[in-house]
């Protein structure tokens, strides 16, 4: 079982340059990939969502892609026309605080170079064996990026089946405490009812037939043998779905429906305060059960 919900990043380098490739995933009805990517990657869009869906099925999946500098032992050169602006901006700086009276310390050039665009890596502009081998390398990464996000999330799954295994123990063990509370009341029906229809008799003129219509429609109304049995299929049902291999959450989705309807019914039948409550906390289940379910690929 793989969770929607993961991280992951991969570094590139290529070219004397480097980039930082970092994917975050969480739950969503389909698989939305959405890329933020740098003019590097930009042709390579339609492959990598190519790539990324044969991949994922489900999921909202968010990649970015950003150039993270040089790659070590790499050439660098500076942007004189990007050098020149900060050191306008810095001069112009300068003469308004002096302008104020404010004393302000003199830059170093260290502090220049350091900022971002002023010193960058030799590009080869033009060189399409220089593209090539940057866009070979990127889906590379991109590729390596999935897998690492397929890992993150087949971890996520792993505390989630946890979780949904533990959720349907409860609720086993709520469904036979009620299967032992309806067997109880059905022991002492027969006594309770009989009294309570003579009781009907001597107060009322009743007509036998219709009586015995109405006593075999509440005993109908009130046998929850049938949604204890179907809780017990559904049991099964979501254990084989833990155990189960490649995408199973929308099937865990709709499991998760049929256990609320038969819970809903459950309380809507019952007969005592008892098996009213164990209705109750088995609803508290099993909507914790689908909160969790919700995240599962």
């Amino acid at each position: 079982m793989h969770s929607m919900t993961g991280f992951a990043s991969e570094v590139v380098e290529a070219r004397d340059r480097r980039w930082l490739w970092e994917a975050k995933s969480v739950n969503g009805r389909g698989l939305d990939l959405r890329l933020r990517v740098s003019d590097a990657a930009e042709a390579d869009e339609a492959a990598l969502r190519a790539e990324g869906g044969k991949r994922l099925s489900r999921g909202s999946v968010t990649v970015f892609l950003k150039e993270d500098g040089v790659a070590p032992g790499g050439a660098l050169v500076v942007n004189e026309v990007a050098l020149n602006a900060v050191l306008q901006a810095a001069k112009l700086a300068e003469q308004s605080a002096t302008d104020i009276g404010l004393d302000v310390s003199t830059s170093s050039i260290a502090e220049f170079l350091a900022i971002r665009g002023v010193v960058e890596p030799v590009a080869e502009v033009g060189s399409e064996e220089a593209t090539k081998e940057i866009s070979a390398a990127l889906q590379t990464g991109f590729a390596n990026l999935m897998t690492s996000l397929i890992v993150s999330r087949a971890a996520e799954g792993e505390r989630l089946a946890r979780t949904l295994s533990g959720q349907i123990d409860q609720i086993e063990v709520l469904m036979n405490v009620a299967q032992a509370e309806f067997q109880t009341q059905m022991s002492g029906a027969p006594s309770r009812l009989a009294d309570k229809v003579a009781a009907v008799l001597d107060s009322a003129d009743v007509d036998p037939d219709r009586l015995a219509q109405e006593l075999a429609l509440l005993a109908v109304k009130a046998d929850v043998t049938e949604e204890l049995d179907r809780l017990a299929t559904h049991i099964a049902a979501a254990r084989d779905l833990l155990k189960a291999k490649g995408p199973v959450g929308r099937k865990f989705d709709f499991l998760t429906q049929e256990f609320n309807r038969e819970v809903n019914t459950l309380c809507s039948k019952s007969g005592s305060s008892v098996l009213t409550q164990i209705g109750l906390d088995l609803k508290v289940i099993v909507d914790q059960m689908r909160e969790q379910a919700a995240n599962v690929e």
